[in-house]
């Protein structure tokens, strides 16, 4: 019996101790708050730590000093509508030949795939997309007066209110959770890109606030002239100076009701997208005119969110990626004294380009990561990717693993824990571009170049023949060195080919 005793109490000593071992090494998966500010059309250099004059962004500023700010971070693509699709699926947008989108046009997002939201709320998250959409909406023609369906909801938001596609384009209204927000029913919404109306229904002016192109001179709604047509809707209009305000009332409401549980937020700014028309409040904050002002409004907005964390006491908890959808551009359609007010401003910094550009400065764009306590403060040089967001934040959250050919989990370098990041990694605009390490290649560009971009002096980058660059030696991409090694550029478009051709880049 004394025997059996010792035994007994030995084999409970051993499962304690063996328990005790355990806990260490399993601890429970962190699930930290999750905030994209996303803002349109920042480049590298536009705002203040990173470069900027003529401008002050102290909040974000802010961001960057207790957190990490990346010099080598890309958005997918040189454009909008494909950057958006990589960031939320975590794939290459050729791979689904994304471009840039009609305001009329269906969801560009299989349904089917798995998203960025999507894994997030598979494991646990409430999600939420505020501002600007830009991926499409429903399935062929759309019929604004009733619900609108598959959108941001189908694809992983549990809340979503929405520009349907951008500040320049009809309809000039907003969509929450699928229905156009205060649409009265006898005055019903009619949208088309092929042939005017008969009457716009919408409110012209003898005096528009500002001037546009032949391309965003259709519908004219609060004083500013559109791409596309538009009539009905009028009690449903927006009005563009509001947007600061009425995202962040949104945005605000969706994390009062989400603090209990983690939350995911996807804030898209129109910010600073053409037309650019800041709130009376930021008006002359800049010298820059109105692009500048719209930096100043978008500084605000982060300082407003950031505030609210920290009055909630959630700030600890929340990690904030801070970045931008492509690169910079000053003419964009829209007289708003953006080139003649530039002063010694380069948005671009350093690097040639900007949006619609395959040069440097077209995906390179301002990128800061905050997560008080779990970051630390510092500059990192690692070569990221928004397209590896997909695959890092799943494994943040420790999500089973989703079989993506091209999101990498890169999330060390995402945290400042490798100072290398991606190996390799595609840049998108009219052509393809490779980066490997310092080297740069552009493939040959077969297309005819749109006579646009040369009207607003794009420097696009396109070329029918390779182009080389040491960014190390040359980041202004000013020396093709193609020519002299022949070797690098080939195995480079070979790389490139493999990619197209569905393989994972190595």
């Amino acid at each position: 019996m004394k025997a059996r005793h010792t035994i007994l109490h030995a084999s409970i000593a051993l499962i304690t101790l063996l328990a005790g071992c355990a806990s260490p090494t399993t601890p429970p998966p962190v699930k930290p708050n999750i905030i994209v500010f996303y803002v349109d059309d920042l480049g590298y250099a536009d705002v203040g730590c990173y470069g900027a004059r003529g401008v002050a962004t102290p909040n974000i500023d802010s961001l960057a000093r207790q957190g990490i700010r990346f010099t080598d971070a890309h958005c997918g693509a040189a454009t909008c509508t494909p950057s958006r699709y990589s960031l939320l699926t975590g794939r290459y947008a050729f791979r689904n030949k994304a471009a840039i989108l009609p305001g009329d046009a269906p969801l560009l997002i299989d349904t089917a795939h798995h998203t960025l939201p999507g894994m997030l709320r598979e494991a646990g998250y409430t999600t939420a997309v505020v501002g600007k959409w830009h991926l499409g909406l429903g399935i062929g023609h759309i019929d604004w007066n009733r619900h609108i369906a598959p959108g941001a909801n189908e694809v992983g938001f549990d809340y979503s209110f929405l520009l349907p596609a951008t500040g320049d384009r009809v309809p000039t209204v907003y969509v929450e959770d699928g229905g156009v927000v205060n649409l009265d029913p006898t005055d019903p919404i009619s949208v088309s890109y092929r042939e005017p109306f008969e009457d716009t229904g919408a409110v012209h002016s003898d005096s528009p606030k500002m001037n546009a192109d032949p391309q965003h001179s259709n519908t004219v709604v609060n004083g500013v002239s559109r791409i596309g047509f538009m009539k009905g809707g009028r009690s449903a209009h927006w009005v563009d100076e509001d947007f600061p305000h009425v995202f962040n009332e949104k945005a605000l409401a969706f994390i009062d009701g989400a603090k209990d549980k983690p939350f995911f937020l996807f804030y898209s700014f129109h910010d600073i997208h053409v037309p650019r028309m800041p709130h009376a409040d930021f008006v002359g904050k800049s010298t820059l005119g109105p692009r500048g002002d719209a930096i100043a409004q978008v500084d605000w907005v982060v300082g407003q969110i950031v505030a609210a964390l920290k009055q909630k006491g959630l700030a600890d908890n929340t990690l904030i990626i801070f970045t931008s959808d492509n690169g910079p551009v000053l003419d964009d359609g829209y007289a708003d004294e953006a080139v003649q007010r530039i002063g010694d401003h380069t948005p671009g910094g350093p690097f040639r380009g900007g949006k619609y550009s395959a040069y440097e400065a077209g995906t390179r764009v301002p990128t800061i990561v905050w997560w008080p306590g779990h970051v630390k403060p510092e500059v990192s040089d690692a070569l990221l990717t928004q397209v590896d967001l997909v695959a890092s934040l799943a494994a943040l959250v420790h999500a089973p693993a989703v079989d993506n050919i091209d999101s990498e989990n890169q999330l060390d370098a995402w945290l400042g824990q490798d100072p290398t990041g991606r190996k390799a990694m595609i840049e998108e605009s009219f052509t393809l571009s490779l980066r490997e390490g310092h080297w740069k290649y552009i493939q040959p560009f077969t297309g005819a170049t749109p006579t646009w971009m040369d009207n607003k002096k794009i420097e696009h980058g396109l070329s029918n023949v390779g182009q080389l660059y040491d960014l190390e030696r040359d980041p202004g991409e000013r020396q093709n060195l193609a020519e002299k090694l022949p070797a690098q550029a080939g195995r480079m478009q070979r790389a490139l080919d493999a990619v197209v051709a569905g393989q994972k880049l190595r």
